[in-house]
C-alpha cells in the first residue's frame, strides 16, 4: 500500500449509524432466542445475529449487546443455547426482547445437557459451549462449538425492516 493510498483511507468517513441501521435492515435473517443459565439465574434475549461458522468443528457465533445480563452472562457460565423460532412465534420474540421484564413467564422450558434454559416447541435448538469472545463495538461475538442439536419440521420466524415475518419459497 502506497502512503497516498494509506492516507487516502484515513480520510474516509464511517457511516453513520442511523444509515447503517436502515440499509442492514434490508438483510433478512432468522430469529432465535439466546438462552442461558448462571448462578441459578435464567437470562434470555431475542437476537438475529446468529450465524454458522464451521462443520468441522460445528461451529456458530452469536452477537449480544454487552448491556444486558445475558451477555454477561454467557461471560460467566461459558455456554448458551440457541432457539430458533417457528413462524407462529413472534409473540415470544417481543417477550424476550423487552427488557427488565419476567421473560420466562409462562414459557415452557427444560434445561439441556448444559444446564441452560431449552426453549420447548421451538422450530430448533442448539446447545453450544463458548471458545472465543470478541468484542465489537457495542457487543461480545461469542464462537462456540456445538454440543447438541435438535430440529423439528416447520418454517421459521424471519426479521426484515424491524418486523416479524414467514418465510416464502422464491
Amino acid at each position: 500500500m502506497s502512503n497516498n493510498s494509506s492516507r487516502d483511507n484515513q480520510s474516509l468517513q464511517l457511516v453513520s449509524p442511523e444509515s447503517f441501521r436502515n440499509v442492514i435492515s434490508h438483510f433478512t435473517s432468522g430469529v432465535s432466542i439466546i438462552t442461558v443459565r448462571e448462578g441459578e439465574i435464567d437470562y434470555g434475549i431475542t437476537a438475529s445475529a446468529v450465524s454458522s461458522v464451521s462443520l468441522e468443528p460445528p461451529m456458530l457465533l452469536v452477537c449480544a449487546n454487552k448491556n444486558t445480563g445475558t451477555c454477561h452472562a454467557i461471560s460467566k457460565a461459558g455456554s448458551f443455547t440457541v432457539n430458533i423460532l417457528a413462524e407462529n412465534q413472534g409473540e415470544l420474540a417481543m417477550q424476550f426482547a423487552r427488557s427488565n421484564t419476567e421473560k420466562f413467564k409462562g414459557v415452557e422450558m427444560s434445561y439441556g445437557e448444559l444446564g441452560n434454559p431449552v426453549l420447548n416447541n421451538t422450530l430448533a435448538q442448539i446447545e453450544c459451549r463458548v471458545v472465543e469472545e470478541v468484542t465489537g463495538g457495542t457487543h461480545s461475538v461469542f464462537l462456540a462449538e456445538v454440543q447438541k442439536a435438535h430440529a423439528l419440521i416447520g418454517d421459521p420466524l424471519v426479521y426484515f425492516k424491524g418486523e416479524f415475518g414467514s418465510f416464502k419459497k422464491a
